[in-house]
C-alpha cells in the first residue's frame, strides 16, 4: 500500500462526499469504510483510478448507511444523485476542506482536533501530544465535535485564524513526529497566503520555510538529534532561510504582530547567526517577551527561561524556570541542560534521566539518555 497516496487522495474524496451533501461525520466514516476496503483489496488488484474507486465505494458506504436511517423519498433521492461512473477531478480540495471544518458551530479547538483527525491523517495520540492534554480527553474532544457537525452542511467557511492554527500543528507534527506532514503543510500555506491578504499568514509561512530550512542538519547519520547549536550550519537550505526572511520582514512592516510573526522573528535571529556562539540572545528574549505577552503560553515561558539562561547565564534561566509549573512538557530536560550550564553535573544527570522516561518520542528519550551518560561518565572519570 502506498500510504503517501492514500493520505494525499483522502481529503479529496471527503470534500466529494461532503459537496454532495454527506453531513461530515457520515462522510468521515464512509471514507474510513472504504480506505478499509482498499487496504484489504488494493496490494491484489490496485485500481487504475484510485481517487475515483475510494469516492465510489465511500458514497456507496454512506447510501447504505443513509438508507437505514432516513425515509424512502429522502433516500431515492440521493440515490438518484449518484453520479455516472467515470475518472475523478484531480482539483486540490485540501485547502478548502480545512476551512470547511473550521466551522462556525464549532470551538476552534474542536474544529482543530476535528480537521487533525480528519484531513491531516493525524491520531488521536498526536493530536492529544500537540494539544499537551491526555489521548482520553482528546478522544472525547473529537467525538463532541463529531456529535456537534452531525447532520450540519459544512457550507459556511470558518475563520483564518482556525485554519492556520489547523497548519501550525499539522507541520509540527510533520517536522518532529513520526508522520511527514511538513511540506504538505508548507505547501497548503503557501496556497492560503497567495489567496489570503493577512500578515499571520505571512508570519506562519515565514516560520515553516525558517525551521524546514535546519531539517537537514537535525539528524545525525545513526537517525538521533543534533541540538541546534551542535547543527552543521553548512547543511541549512539557505535559499529557505532568505526566502522565509524576506517574507517574514514584509509581514513585520504591516505593524500587526502576532504569534506566529513572532515565532518566524526569533527562529530568523537564530538562522542569522553564523555561529552558535554568534546568537543574538538578548533580541531573542525580547521577542520571546512579545510572544508571551500575546501568547500567555506556559511553553513559550519555558522556551524563554533557556533564551535568559544564554543572555545572562544559567542562574538567571533557573531563576526563571522556578515559577513555572514543573509539570509542563519537557521541564525535567530544561532544567537538566541549566544545570549542567551552572555545573551541577550530578543533578544534571539525574535530571536527564528522568526526563529520558518523560519523553514523548524515541528520538528524543535516546538523546536524552546519552546526555545523562555522557556526564556519568564525565563524573566517573572525575573521581
Amino acid at each position: 500500500m502506498d500510504e503517501a497516496l492514500i493520505r494525499s487522495l483522502t481529503p479529496g474524496v471527503l470534500t466529494v462526499l461532503v459537496r454532495r451533501g454527506a453531513d461530515f461525520a457520515a462522510a468521515e466514516d464512509a471514507v474510513q469504510d472504504a480506505l478499509v476496503e482498499a487496504v484489504r483489496g488494493w496490494p491484489d488488484d490496485p485500481p487504475r483510478d484510485p481517487k475515483g474507486w475510494l469516492v465510489t465505494v465511500a458514497w456507496r458506504r454512506f447510501l447504505d448507511a443513509t438508507r437505514a436511517d432516513t425515509a424512502r423519498r429522502r433516500r431515492e433521492d440521493r440515490v438518484e444523485e449518484e453520479p455516472a461512473p467515470g475518472p475523478a477531478s484531480g482539483l486540490d480540495d485540501t485547502l478548502q476542506l480545512y476551512f470547511l471544518c473550521a466551522h462556525p458551530s464549532l470551538t476552534p479547538s474542536s474544529a482543530v482536533a476535528l480537521t487533525l483527525r480528519a484531513v491531516g491523517g493525524l491520531t488521536t495520540r498526536q493530536i492529544a501530544r500537540a494539544y499537551l492534554v491526555p489521548e482520553a480527553t482528546m478522544a472525547q474532544r473529537i467525538s463532541r465535535a463529531k456529535r456537534t457537525v452531525s447532520g450540519v452542511r459544512f457550507d459556511r467557511p470558518g475563520d483564518v485564524a482556525t485554519v492556520l492554527r489547523v497548519l501550525y500543528l499539522v507541520f509540527n507534527e510533520g517536522y518532529s513526529g513520526d508522520v511527514d506532514l511538513a511540506a504538505e503543510a508548507i505547501r497548503l500555506t503557501r496556497q492560503l497566503a497567495a489567496s489570503v491578504d493577512h500578515p499571520e499568514v505571512a508570519g506562519l509561512l515565514a516560520l515553516m520555510l525558517l525551521h524546514h530550512a535546519r531539517r537537514a542538519a537535525r539528524t545525525a547519520p545513526d537517525g538521533s538529534l543534533v541540538p541546534l547549536a551542535e547543527q552543521d550550519r553548512g547543511r541549512w537550505d539557505t535559499a529557505s532561510i532568505a526566502q522565509g526572511v524576506r517574507i517574514l520582514q514584509a509581514a513585520l512592516a504591516r505593524d500587526r504582530l502576532g504569534e506566529f510573526q513572532a515565532q518566524a522573528a526569533i527562529a530568523a535571529l537564530h538562522a542569522d547567526a553564523p555561529t552558535a556562539g554568534e546568537t543574538d540572545w538578548v533580541q531573542i528574549v525580547e521577542w520571546y517577551d512579545e510572544l508571551a505577552r500575546l501568547t500567555d503560553n506556559p511553553v513559550v515561558r519555558l522556551n524563554r527561561a533557556v533564551a535568559v539562561s544564554e543572555a545572562d547565564g544559567p542562574r538567571a534561566g533557573l531563576a526563571e524556570l522556578a515559577t513555572l509549573d514543573d509539570t509542563l512538557p519537557r521541564h525535567t530536560a530544561v532544567a537538566a541542560y541549566l544545570h549542567e550550564r551552572d555545573g551541577d553535573l550530578d543533578t544534571a544527570a539525574r535530571l536527564y534521566a528522568e526526563a529520558a522516561h518523560k519523553a514523548p518520542d524515541l528520538a528524543e528519550r535516546d538523546h536524552l539518555v546519552r546526555q545523562a551518560a555522557r556526564l556519568n561518565s564525565r563524573h566517573r572519570q572525575g573521581r
